[in-house]
């Protein structure tokens, strides 16, 4: 017989060694099966791994595992999202080189991943800081370079003046760099850029085709992309005293041109500064812009700040009608053509900017059914639809037909020989810039030569390597203080020449990672088209929403940019794609205020009261709000001691049974005590199961009322497990095994007090503990590996096939079908499930319920819709 208790810190290493001897989840590219491709995004090695970590490879897992059951040929590799800042900050820290910083953190992570049971391919393991990747990659921008794809221009940018480097929008909090803490600035640099706006429309069009994305991520990435349909105009300027005689602007709503009360232009549109050369307060006020940073989010939150140019911007449908023309802080040069007409009464920003400057307003669009005499804005602007009024000849119109008939009329008229209104279809998506003043990223394989300009590093010179003697002391890319690094020879002509400092943003480290994953061992091409084509794209992609934009949508671009240079033959590369909650806890602060963490605590209960304790002292201790675990509140709790403590496959069911997935998951310790409880459980009843059944497994021809009814219970059980896996709701596989567990306790429990099982429960016993063994295997691993093994059971179940349900037991042998008379529902009647349609009729007359309902009426005629319902008319 088994041991009374399962003891995962015995059981979980020997299955693993199990596993990694038979290098049961390599996968072979040469297998004939049909391929499947689960990919949980990619960790940064920043130390230890987290419980969001555990719970996001323990979905991916389970679905490696099940799909591997089910006869596929499953690819889930693992690797390292290497390059980025904080090793360079490390290394400033620590006095460490960030290869070694990063490295170590690798070695951590990688065991305390494996130490989760998850079903890696570890021989395709890949850091994007190796040179054996990031060659690859340097391939891949000379090619997209020869393609037209790749540009070098001067652009607007977050600038650190401390730190010295460029910051990405997400880098900028409240307007300062998120590491020193300074005013970020714009600065124009000159950078390197993907065009990804080639793809702006393809990219938007084919979300639609994205069926297996949750839809809050499309709809983020089409605001993202930002297609508009709109109207460019033409305003001739009331002087060209400073050379311009028109301003252009772009707008969505020509529709609400009446209602103009100012235009505006960013801090650097060229009328800006012109008129700015001057006149020192415009200069200050246009410097005070340069320090929001280029975020639309920081624009959007600064307060609506306008400067007057003293210009006048003619109305185009009036020529006695001018406009002040102000330079504001919420205009970006980025969007349309820089400028802006502002119509408060219909844009909440316009009517902030009007009411600061008492520039007052003119609604042009009046909700049905409200008398346009009385309808006045104040502090909020109309945005929903309605009727145009104060708007002359469009009065009466609805807004799509007013907006076409202001797009005829200004398309019709012209000045110079161009028209004044001209239909476009705009963007809000920028060329990706990808330059960044850092030393620990990919190099951009370019050498500037004075003669020659940009020229690429020959394809047999890559890698262009990072230089090892590196110093963090001075501020800036530490590529450009080195004192030989950057000295070459120009591959043109042979004259000293300079290497290209700038490294490539670490998006596109994991912009491409997933297709190297199919090969990364072929060394003479960045990828193996067979493979690429063969597992892309991925089945099932999982990972965080806060990378629903940029992670994804460079991707997008990249693969598309992959098949125009020959490198994969797929446009999209995640087919489905998951986004899973946070893990949350609740955090705690000690009499002092500062932030306690769980491990100190001791939380007593006295009826709906809690109150927690500090375990050492026994001081009082704040039970706070649940919030993500972060390190900065100590609300974390290390896996490794959850699984040092319980076991990994004890983490990894109550990370799956807790919450749905999609959804945030509060950790608490009774939810891990009970999941300990249930695998103890599991346990107890397989190992009782193997006890008493022995060998006697042989189907008997024919089982009684109580087999049946626990093999019924099996088959349901395992039809629903499986269709919830496809569908990714795990917390419901979950409660399909509670169900199953306590069936087969009721039936040992029946039969506790046989001597010798019959036929038919022994065999409906020993198969419900088999199916139930293999319904947790993608969930429980290690426990499923010991019951298979207690069972008797040849091999392991991670090798076996996943089982087939029987479907006669998935029948119902009776269906429950409701009654209307006369057209309402009065009754219900059971009938067997094959039951024809004279039978169901004949149930109908004798129900109770339905001569009750009748009230002595006589029937006329009964309609039956087989399976359905049955229609009674008196």
């Amino acid at each position: 017989m088994a041991a009374e208790r399962y003891n995962p810190k015995e059981a979980e290493p020997k299955w693993r060694k199990v596993w990694d001897e038979r290098k049961l989840f390599e996968t072979r590219n040469d297998d004939t099966r049909p391929a499947y491709y689960v990919l949980e995004m990619f960790p940064y090695p920043s130390g230890r791994i987290h419980m969001g970590h555990v719970r996001n490879y323990a979905m991916g897992d389970v679905v490696a595992r099940y799909k591997r059951a089910k006869g596929f040929a499953v690819l889930h590799p693992m690797g390292w999202d290497a390059f980025g800042l904080p090793a360079e900050n490390a290394a400033k820290a620590n006095k460490v080189h960030p290869r070694e910083w990063t490295y170590a953190n690798i070695a951590t992570m990688r065991t305390q991943l494996q130490s989760m049971g998850l079903s890696l391919d570890w021989s395709r393991e890949l850091a994007t800081c190796d040179p054996s990747y990031y060659r690859h990659q340097q391939k891949l921008f000379l090619d997209f370079l020869k393609a037209g794809l790749v540009d070098r221009k001067t652009a607007k940018v977050n600038w650190d003046p401390v730190d010295e480097t460029v910051l990405a929008n997400e880098q900028v909090i409240d307007g300062r760099g998120w590491r020193s803490g300074a005013v970020v600035e714009q600065r124009e640099l000159t950078q390197w850029f993907f065009k990804i706006t080639n793809y702006a429309q393809e990219l938007n069009d084919a979300l639609d085709g994205l069926e297996r994305w949750p839809d809050k991520v499309r709809l983020m990435q089409k605001n993202w992309i930002g297609r508009s349909e709109g109207l460019l105009v033409r305003f001739a300027l009331e002087s060209n005293a400073l050379g311009q005689d028109e301003l252009e602007i772009y707008t969505t709503r020509p529709d609400t041109l009446f209602g103009a009360r100012f235009m505006a232009v960013a801090a650097d549109h060229p009328l800006a500064k012109a008129s700015a050369v001057d006149n020192p307060g415009l200069q200050a006020f246009i410097a005070e812009c340069k320090k929001t940073g280029t975020a639309q989010e920081n624009i959007d939150k600064a307060g609506k700040l306008g400067f007057d140019t003293g210009l006048r911007a003619v109305h185009p449908f009036d020529p006695s009608w001018t406009l002040p023309i102000y330079v504001a802080n919420f205009i970006l040069m980025e969007y349309g053509t820089g400028a802006i007409f502002g119509c408060p009464a219909h844009d909440q920003r316009d009517l902030d900017f009007v009411n600061k400057y008492d520039l007052g307003n003119t609604p042009v669009v009046c909700p049905e059914g409200v008398d346009p005499a009385s309808f006045v804005i104040t502090d909020t602007a109309y945005t929903d639809d309605g009727r145009m009024i104060n708007s002359r000849f469009l009065d009466g119109m609805t807004i799509p037909d007013a907006k076409e008939e202001v797009a005829r009329r200004l398309e019709a008229e012209t000045r110079g020989n161009r028209p004044v209104g001209q239909r476009k279809v705009n963007f809000r998506l920028r060329d990706w810039g990808i330059s960044r003043q850092r030393y620990w990223g990919c190099p951009i394989p370019i050498i500037h030569c004075a003669d020659c300009g940009t020229v690429p590093v020959p394809e047999e010179q890559l890698p262009v390597k990072l230089p090892d003697d590196v110093s963090f002391e001075k501020p800036g890319n530490p590529l450009d203080h080195h004192p030989s690094w950057k000295n070459v020879s120009c591959p043109s002509c042979g004259k000293p020449a300079r290497r290209e400092t700038d490294t490539m943003d670490t998006f596109v480290d994991s912009s491409w990672y997933f297709a190297r994953f199919t090969n990364p061992w072929l060394e003479a091409s960045p990828t193996d088209r067979a493979a690429v084509d063969r597992f892309l794209p991925i089945n099932q992609y999982i990972g965080g929403v806060e990378h629903a934009i940029l992670h994804l949508l460079y991707s997008r671009f990249f693969t598309r940019a992959m098949k125009a240079t020959g490198h994969a033959g797929v446009d999209e590369p995640f087919d489905g794609m998951f986004t899973q909650g946070m893990v949350v806890h609740e955090t705690y602060r000690a009499q002092d205020g500062s932030w306690v963490e769980p491990g100190n605590v001791r939380i007593e209960v006295t009826g709906s009261e809690r109150r927690g304790f500090d375990v050492d002292g026994g001081a009082p201790i704040e039970i706070g709000s649940i919030e993500k675990m972060s390190k900065s509140k100590k609300n974390v709790v290390d896996p490794d001691d959850i699984i040092a403590s319980y076991g990994a496959d004890t983490a990894r069911w109550f990370m799956l049974s807790d919450s749905p997935p999609d959804r945030d998951v509060i950790w608490s310790d009774e939810g891990v005590q009970g999941a300990a409880r249930f695998v103890q459980r599991l346990w107890r009843l397989v190992s009782e199961i193997a006890a008493r059944t022995g060998n006697r497994v042989a189907r008997p021809a024919s089982f009684g009322e109580a087999a049946s009814l626990l093999r019924k219970t099996s088959h349901r059980a395992l039809h629903a497990v499986g269709a919830d896996i496809e569908r990714l709701g795990f917390n419901r596989c979950v409660a399909h095994v509670y169900s199953l567990t306590n069936a087969i306790a009721k039936t040992l429990d029946a039969a506790a007090e046989s001597a010798d099982l019959p036929a038919d429960t022994a065999f409906a016993l020993h198969e419900s503990a088999m199916i139930a063994t293999q319904l947790v295997a993608p969930m429980m691993p290690h426990l499923a590996e010991e019951c298979w093994h207690a069972l008797g059971l040849p091999g392991l179940v991670g090798e076996a096939a996943w089982p087939e349900a029987e479907t006669d037991l998935l029948r119902d042998d009776s269906i429950i079908l409701p009654v209307q008379i006369n057209g309402k529902k009065r009754a219900e009647v059971t009938v067997a499930a094959d039951a024809d349609t004279v039978a169901v009729e004949a149930a109908a007359r004798g129900s109770e319920a339905v001569v009750r309902a009748l009230e002595g009426r006589a029937i006329r005629k009964i309609i039956v819709v087989p399976g359905r319902i049955v229609n009674v008319v008196v």
